[in-house]
This record gives C-alpha cells, structure tokens and sequence, in this order.
C-alpha cells in the first residue's frame, strides 16, 4: 500500500503566521492569551496550550486588564480594540493581512455611505470569526447571507454592495452574483467584489485532483473548520471513500479493506505533523495486521 500526505494541505500564510507570533512570545516566557481558538484545530489548539497559551472568549476578554491578548488571523471588530484601550492590553495583531484589508474595504464603503442607504452584504458563515470582524466594520448592519438562495431576503429596489468571507468557496460566491443581478431593480446598483482568498480557493481544484488518484482519501480537519467541510465535501465529490478525521486515533482499518493507495489531506487549519501521525498510525497498523 502506498500512503501520500498532500503536500498542498496544511495551515495557509495567515494561520502560519499567527501560530510563529504565539511561538515567539511564549519561548520568550511570557504569559500570553489568545481571543478565541488560534486556529480550529483541537489538536494544534493542544499543543500550544501545553506551551503556555491561554485560550480565552470575548466575556473573559472584556474583563481582563494588564495583561497580552493575541488576535487570531480570523480578525475582529473595532470594538476589541477600543476594550484593549480601556483595559491596558498589549494586543499582538495576527490578523491575517488577506481579512484586515476586507476590512479596511467594507468599512471604508460604509463609511463613504453617512446615510446607509446602500445594503452591505457579507456572502458568509453566521457567526463565523471572520464574519463577526467584518459585520462589525459596519456597526453591525452589514446583512450575512450563507447560501445563494438567501440572497432573497435581500431588498432589490435599494443598492446593494457584496463582498465575501475570505473562505467562502468561488462557485457559490458567483451564483449569488447571477442571482442578485437577475432580481436587482434596474434603478438600484449593484457592486460585488470577489474577496476570496486565493490560497484557499485555489486548493478546491488541486484537492479534487489529490483525492480522485487514490483508493481512499483521510481527510484530517478539526470538527469546527468551515474551510475544512468546504474541502472534505470536494474530496467526496470525486471519492467516496473519503473520509474525515480529527486524530491518527480515529482511523479504521476497515475502511483500507481492498486498497492500494491511501491519501492524506486536510484544511489550512489542519498541521503538517497532524497528518504525518496519521501516516505513520496506518503504517503501524499495517505492520500489526501483516
């Protein structure tokens, strides 16, 4: 049995970047705290932990004083900044330089419109991290759609301006275009900016092509990523053996039944040593059976 480990899988720029600037400030010893998972993966999540990351929600935020805060890449609002001001925090800005320019965008748009006649959407995940930073560029009236077919809700005699979250996949991005355009009132405008990660969309196609070579496809991805279901679902599109793990623990020798070759993949949010474990788990497994 041959076992491939995707070499196009594993954490993008803006997740690399944020786990270095974790890296750097606790080697230093210093006590560190970060708003929200560093990255939805709950094994890298332990890791750090183990390091001396604290991993704190935004309630335990609002009462924290004197004390380092690392922003996430996924980004936040004005309004975590203005609470580091009032409490003495040192904020350590992971923000992934992709979503703090879809920031600057949104909010500038809003900005540029005093009287908020024009409807900013967000094509992207409710509640998502992201899509909390980007809502908030807004004072929260940007108006979040998760699907093409909610762009219904949207009001077509009024203009409309959409942008999306960096993760969104580009073929749902384009149909809500197609849709917003066949309903738009010929009076009203309608602006759209593709904001979606390159990095991120670009791995769709190569994913497909990885999982469509092998037998079987272990997708390795923690339970919370969205990019991650977004990927897994395209592996199963073209395999389906495709299967999603969260650990080396989780595979099952039933599923590598009658197979020549297995293929390890994951999400941007998923390590490089994640799925290197769960190559050697199989081989260990394969060693224990022969």
């Amino acid at each position: 049995m041959t076992i491939e480990i995707d070499e196009g899988s594993g954490f993008c720029f803006g997740v690399t970047r944020a786990i270095s600037k974790a890296e750097e400030e606790l080697m230093g010893g210093n006590k560190l705290y970060c708003l929200g998972d560093i990255v939805h993966n709950g094994q890298e999540c332990s890791r750090l932990q183990k390091l001396g990351l604290v991993t704190i929600e935004h309630a335990d935020y609002d009462s924290l004083r004197d004390a380092t805060v690392l922003l996430r890449a996924h980004g936040e609002p004005p309004s975590t900044y203005q609470r580091a001001l009032q409490n003495n925090l040192e904020l350590i800005d992971a923000t992934c330089p992709v979503v703090l320019h879809l920031q600057e965008r949104i909010k500038r748009e809003y900005d540029n419109d005093p009287l908020h006649q024009k409807q900013i959407v967000i094509f992207g995940k409710n509640g998502h991290a992201e899509v909390l930073g980007l809502v908030g560029q807004t004072e929260g009236t940007a108006i979040v759609i998760e699907t093409p077919e909610e762009a219904s809700q949207l009001d077509f005699h009024r203009d409309i301006c959409l942008y999306s979250q960096t993760t969104k996949s580009l073929d749902g991005f384009r149909r809500t275009v197609d849709f917003i355009q066949q309903h738009i009132n010929p009076e009203a405008t309608f602006c759209y900016y593709d904001t979606i990660c390159r990095q991120v969309a670009n791995r769709m196609p190569h994913i497909r092509e990885f999982a469509s070579r092998h037998d079987v496809v272990l997708f390795v991805c923690g339970k919370k990523s969205s990019n991650g279901k977004a990927l897994f679902e395209q592996c199963l599109s073209v395999n389906t053996r495709s299967y999603m793990i969260d650990a080396a623990s989780d595979i099952d020798m039933r599923w590598l039944a009658d197979c020549g070759s297995v293929g390890i993949c994951g999400a941007t949010s998923t390590p490089k040593w994640l799925m290197e474990e769960c190559k050697v788990r199989i081989e260990e497994l394969l060693g224990s059976h022969e």
